[in-house]
Parts: structure tokens; sequence; C-alpha cells
């Protein structure tokens, strides 16, 4: 009897310290790291304000490979959710949801879990930093409450070692993954006309006559080569009874410090023909002209108009707003010429830039 009452005394003691305790501790947590990129505000708040990239920087589905994830609500901004269930005991199923988002400035999520704790959130500070304010720095936050939920106190004490070193990791993952974005704020492109702004299009199967050409970098030889490559191409869709199926386009092979490789491709139907494209098996070929069949494919793209020297870095803007948004860029970039190979030469070239994406 007198070891029962020993051992109830004892649980009484551990009871009124286990209370005592958890009464003076926090009844909220905050924590608290950041890192900082070279890359645009653009782009960093753009992957931050979707879950298109998520389970490329976040921590929470490399703890489960086999988690079930489920998106939900605007593909971007306010509303924006993911929910995920897990087998594993310390996952189970949770959410991220995207409760707030200023451009430029911040992103809030409402974040759902199995750790003790309500009302949980994180959010992502974006500012400006370094000389001339080239860098941004991205600080996230986290925050949750406890109330009396003593438990919950208690696991406070432990946040920083596991919400806080989830955080860096993220951080540091999301630098890196940001690191390989190219480095263009494609929104300057419809600054003036959201109707310029990246977009994806549908492209269908389609025929194309093409010629392959390198020249040095010199816009005369250029536009020479160019222009005595579509001729080849004329040729051709004159001897075979063939017309333009659309205007000439440009695919760069590659973009040198000495020399340019390029493609002049010219859309081709036959004469009068109507519906989808299949592959032309009976054409009569001359000099260098080759010919492709192209099945359907997504692109992301953007209208632009200027000199085609501007090009090269509209077709690595268009890049990285499909890189932004979780696309792997693949084949090779090409420009529709609009206003003709003479008018891309100046000012009043017209120009819809491509890139296919999967």
């Amino acid at each position: 009897m007198t070891r029962l009452i020993e051992l109830l005394i004892s649980l009484a003691i551990v009871a009124v310290l286990f209370v005592s305790v958890g009464v003076v501790l926090p009844d909220s947590r905050h924590l608290s790291h950041s890192v900082e990129t070279n890359r645009k505000m653009t782009i960093v708040y753009d992957t931050l304000n979707s879950f298109s990239r998520f389970s490329d920087w976040n921590p929470l589905v490399m703890k489960d490979p086999a988690m079930q994830v489920k998106l939900s609500g605007p593909d971007e901004g306010v509303g924006a959710r993911l929910d995920y269930t897990s087998k594993e005991k310390g996952l189970r199923e949770g959410s991220w949801e995207i409760v707030k988002s200023v451009p430029g400035e911040r992103v809030s999520y409402a974040v759902t879990d199995v750790e003790p704790g309500k009302n949980k959130r994180t959010d992502f500070i974006l500012k400006k930093t370094g000389k001339g304010g080239r860098n941004i720095a991205i600080t996230q936050t986290y925050d949750v409450d406890y109330g009396w939920n003593l438990i919950g106190r208690y696991a406070g004490m432990y946040v920083s070692s596991s919400v806080g070193e989830d955080m860096k990791m993220g951080l540091s993952r999301l630098s890196n993954m940001l690191a390989t974005v190219p480095n263009y704020d494609y929104a300057e492109m419809s600054k003036d006309d959201p109707t310029k702004a990246p977009k994806l299009v549908e492209r269908p199967a389609e025929n194309l006559l093409v010629v392959t050409a390198v020249v040095p970098r010199d816009n005369v030889k250029v536009q020479a080569q160019m222009k005595g490559n579509v001729e080849w191409i004329n040729k051709v869709m004159a001897a075979n009874g063939l017309e333009a199926a659309g205007p000439v386009r440009i695919i760069t092979n590659e973009f040198g410090a000495e020399s340019y490789s390029f493609d002049v491709a010219q859309p081709v139907r036959k004469i009068g023909a109507t519906g989808l494209a299949t592959a032309l098996t009976d054409i009569k070929l001359d000099g260098p002209v080759t010919v492709v069949y192209n099945e359907p494919a997504k692109l992301a793209s953007v209208p632009f108009t200027g000199h085609m020297a501007n090009l090269p870095k509209i077709r690595d803007a268009v890049r990285a707003w499909a890189l932004t948004r979780g696309f792997e860029t693949v084949e090779r970039p090409y420009e529709v010429w609009k206003a003709g190979i003479d008018a891309g030469f100046t000012e009043a070239g017209e120009y819809d830039v491509y890139w296919a994406v999967k």
C-alpha cells in the first residue's frame, strides 16, 4: 500500500511540474530564415505564387516520394491549394494553401499538418537588396499557435530543429532551382499591353521545307543567307505543287560568339489542301532542301516587335516563363517572321517566338 501511495505522489508531482512548466512555456512560436538570389523579382514571385514547382524546392515531398498530391483552385495566387496524403506516420495528411499574395512583396500560405498547434502559416517576404537592388532577399517565416495545449507548447521547444531545418533546406533548394532559370524579366514584354504576355499554344501537325546554314555573326551575311535559303525553298514548292501554310520561320541551332547556325523553315501543304497535315512522302527535293514532318506539340509563345538582334533574349525570356510554370523546354526555339526577312533586320520586324514544352 505504501508503494502505491508513493507512486501516486510521484505521479502527482510529475503532473504538477508538467503543468507548471507548460503554463510558462510560450503559447506560440515564430521562426525566420533567409536566403538571397540574383534572379529577377518576377521569377521569384511567380515561382512562389503557385504550386507548379513546389516539389522542386519544398522538402515536404522528399520525405515520401510516394506521397499522393492533389492540386485545386486557381493555377496561381490566392486560393491555389495543395493537399497531400502519405502512409508515413510523421506526415499522414495535410495541406498548403495560398491565402495572400502581393506582387513583388509577399506570398503567404496557410499550413495544416499532423503536428500540434493551430493557425499555422508561413510567409515568403521578398525584398530587393544588394547594389542597385539587383538581388532578392527571400525571408521565410513560420508561425504557429498552441494556446492552452500544453503538449503543443512542449512540442514548440523542438520546432526550430524540425520545421526550422525544413525551412533552411527548402530555401537552399529554392535558391539552387532559381539559378537554373534564365535571368530575364518576361513581365517586361507585356507591361504596356497585357495581350503580349507569354502563353501556351497548341501547334497542329505540320510539314516543313528546311534549309540549314552556318554563317558568321554578321547581319548582312545572315540576311543574305536567309534570303538565299528561301529561294531554294520556293523552287522546291513550285516543283511539287505546294503552297505556304504560314510565314517563314527561323529555327536556332546554335547562337555562338562568332557564328550563327540556323534553319530556314517554311510550313507547306499541297495547294488547296485542308484539314490535318499528314507527312509528305512524294516530294522531289532539290539542292540543300529537306522535308520535315512535325507531330502536334504544346508551345510557349510570345509576340515581339523589333530588330532580330534582340531575339536571343526574347527566347531566354520565353524559356524563363515556361520553367517558372513547371514546364520543361524541348526541341529548338524558333521565330515566325511575320513581316518577312528584310523587315526582321530593322526595328519593324514582327515575330511570334516559340519554344516547345512538355
